[in-house]
């Protein structure tokens, strides 16, 4: 009995290692023609896709299979250690998860004339996602020089013309050219107000839209020059419209 039951253990084994096999496979043919798809210029036309067919964004900061996709698409490299540590008030980086990052895209209608710019971008997963899907300019700011260089690296294999990392401190960046901004709580206490400041004063110029994630969404929705379209909750994009104020 012991060693048939053991002989059919072994066969169980490997079966489930072969289909492991096999469905890695798959992933990596799929990872190779959707990658193929982006370099040849298609990836607003097929990805736009993505954005209609995307059902209502469950809540929640985890992560689930369209990360695992992305992360095949995009072939982000592991950044190198070493450059300016993080300074008060800065945030260690985590990516957007993918299904908020698309729910955000569907909402803000972004176009290819829309310049989006991340604030504190990490490896740049939000301005590639958004100039794929919909033939926008996107900038990544991003204080760690080692994730700026893996973004550029990937934006450069993917052909993505339209997107741009920037090394430096967002309290210096040029916002002048956006016209939707993101913040996945990079920032907080007196960086996320020299930030905020910043922004205000893009809004005063021109209508702007700030886009936030994660924690900082709350204290944002107290900003008077900004309405937000919900509930200003962490646990889903809060999209933010720039008002002019009376004492403007």
């Amino acid at each position: 009995m012991w060693p048939v039951l053991a002989q059919e253990g072994r066969g169980s084994a490997d079966r489930a290692e072969a289909l492991r096999v096999r469905l890695e496979h798959a992933d990596g043919r799929l990872h190779r023609r959707l990658r193929a798809a982006v370099q040849a210029g298609q990836g607003p036309a097929l990805f736009r896709r993505w954005l209609e067919a995307s059902p209502a964004t469950p809540a929640g900061e985890g992560y689930d299979a369209l990360d695992e996709l992305v992360a095949g698409l995009l072939r982000l490299a592991e950044p190198g250690t070493g450059g300016p540590a993080l300074e008060p008030g800065m945030v260690f980086y985590q990516p957007t998860p993918a299904r908020h990052v698309l729910d955000m895209l569907a909402r803000v209608r972004l176009a290819p004339r829309d310049v989006l710019v991340d604030l504190g971008s990490g490896l740049g997963h939000v301005p590639m996602l958004a100039s794929l899907c919909t033939g926008a300019r996107a900038l990544g700011v991003e204080w760690q020089e080692s994730h700026v260089t893996v973004a550029r690296a990937a934006a450069r294999a993917l052909r993505l013309a339209r997107v741009t990392f920037v090394a430096g401190d967002a309290r210096d960046a040029d916002l002048s050219a956006g016209t939707v901004f993101f913040l996945y709580t990079p920032f907080v206490g007196a960086v996320l107000r020299q930030v905020l400041d910043a922004l205000h004063a893009e809004g005063r110029r021109r209508p702007i839209r700030v886009c936030t994630f994660g924690p900082c969404s709350p204290l944002v929705a107290r900003e008077a020059w900004l309405r937000a379209d919900g509930p200003a909750t962490a646990d889903r994009v809060v999209v933010f419209q720039a008002v002019r104020q009376r004492s403007d």
